[in-house]
């Protein structure tokens, strides 16, 4: 099915593109022939899902895909394994309520859930946790319609080596239609928000990352008072009275007050340091128990622009110093706070943790101010620690600067080459970080 259009932004309006047509097939056999028609008249295929990349990874001018349409058959849940078969288009809050139904869950989740499953494993979304890897290393299986106009399922079993680097493909090495993944018992959460200094909890980091399976904490650039957020899977029951309140409270404090102080800031900036300061007072603990999905994920109605490396873990606590003296020398500091969070390591090959387990610092900047300055200074500063960005996430690197943080980036590379030479699955933005 061809859609009309003209212009096609993503979320932050970081990025668009005007494609020769958007199409939105409903069955794996008409993406097929989309997809082999396309190459044979080596026009570029790229699919997008919320578009809540910041980078233009799902750009085109050529045809743009949206997977949303895509039928591939109701949720398939097997009892035996725990595993669980979707759409690829299907966006993680719907998954989470279809699990829920099922008495199934993820076992951790990014604090978003607006993105598609494909969108997010193929970008190497992750949540926090010690012992949690990112989404993409839970999926046992995944389809892959590649530039020849082939299906293939790939799985540790099925095309092993297309499954163990297509995991995380960034899109370059053909359209994920269905996705296999990992499932829990669903469970509660135990959420504790902490308002504590940032000193303590970088003079004892490794303690404060073991603090609770599920740890992070989010500070404003200036300010020393930092919000921990603690999750701990609980067998209590929701506190219902606690859950509405807290829904409330993150709706105004979270979204429309903060997102008035930012428009505020951005047409005063000499307002800056008193608005931190009353958001930061508005900032106070609270300990809720909730179903896992709805507490890891959040409403972001405040549009911003986002810039997130992954590093070695033990280096946080020094990489997120000089963050803070670079702020102090910016002409127009950030508003915005930044986040902290950790992961476990995994093993596929251009995964941001592959090898290593991670520490993460995301930075941000509301939308309509120019991130650029901050975000270079920042970068540079996540180079001297080998720092890899998310691949949805703004950055400045190229392939040349990415590929030696990589140890097995030449086989993705080779892997490409052999499914499509012709590059039926390429953009600017992959041009660009993978040559």
């Amino acid at each position: 099915m061809a859609i009309r259009t003209s212009v096609t932004t993503n979320w932050a309006g970081t990025a668009s593109c005007s494609p020769q047509r958007v199409a939105a097939p409903t069955s794996t056999e008409e993406l097929v022939r989309i997809v082999a028609g396309a190459t044979s008249m080596a026009l570029p295929v790229k699919a997008i899902g919320a578009g809540h990349s910041f980078t233009p990874t799902a750009m085109t001018d050529g045809i743009l895909i949206r997977l949303d349409r895509l039928d591939v058959g109701p949720l398939q849940f097997d009892t035996g394994t725990g595993r669980v078969v979707c759409s690829a288009g299907l966006t993680l809050h719907d998954l989470n309520h279809q699990l829920h139904r099922l008495g199934r869950a993820l076992p951790n989740l990014g604090d978003i859930d607006v993105q598609t499953i494909a969108g997010a494993t193929q970008t190497a979304t992750h949540g926090t946790g010690h012992a949690h890897p990112n989404l993409a290393a839970g999926m046992t299986g995944f389809e892959l319609v590649t530039a020849a106009g082939d299906v293939r399922w790939c799985s540790p079993d099925s095309n092993v080596e297309l499954f163990h680097v297509g995991r995380v493909g960034l899109g370059a090495l053909g359209l994920v239609t269905r996705v296999e993944l990992e499932t829990v018992p669903a469970f509660n959460l135990r959420a504790v928000e902490t308002v504590e200094p940032l000193a303590d909890l970088l003079a004892d980091w490794t303690a404060f990352t073991r603090s609770a399976p599920h740890a992070e904490f989010f500070f404003l650039p200036g300010v020393d008072r930092v919000l921990v957020k603690r999750n701990t899977p609980t067998d209590a029951a929701p506190s219902v009275g606690t859950n509405r309140r807290t829904k409330a409270e993150k709706l105004l404090v979270e979204n429309l007050a903060f997102g008035a102080a930012m428009r505020l800031v951005r047409r005063a900036p000499a307002t800056r340091s008193s608005v931190l300061s009353l958001m930061s007072s508005l900032t106070s603990g609270a300990t809720r128990v909730a179903p896992s999905h709805e507490v890891f994920a959040s409403p972001r109605h405040v549009r911003f622009v986002e810039m997130e490396y992954g590093i070695p873990v033990d280096a946080v606590p020094e990489a997120l110093e000089r963050v803070r003296r670079l702020v102090d020398t910016l002409s127009d500091p950030p508003s915005f706070p930044i986040e902290v969070r950790v992961s476990a390591a995994d093993g596929i090959p251009l995964s941001t943790a592959t090898g290593r387990a991670s520490g993460w610092i995301a930075v941000h900047r509301y939308q309509g101010t120019d991130h650029e300055p901050y975000f270079r200074g920042v970068e540079s500063i996540m180079d001297d620690y080998d720092g890899r960005p998310h691949w949805g996430k703004m950055h400045f690197q190229t392939a040349a600067t990415l590929r030696h943080r990589y140890p097995e980036w030449d086989r993705f590379i080779r892997l490409r080459d052999e499914l499509d030479p012709n590059r039926t699955f390429d953009n600017d933005y992959l041009r660009r970080v993978i040559g």
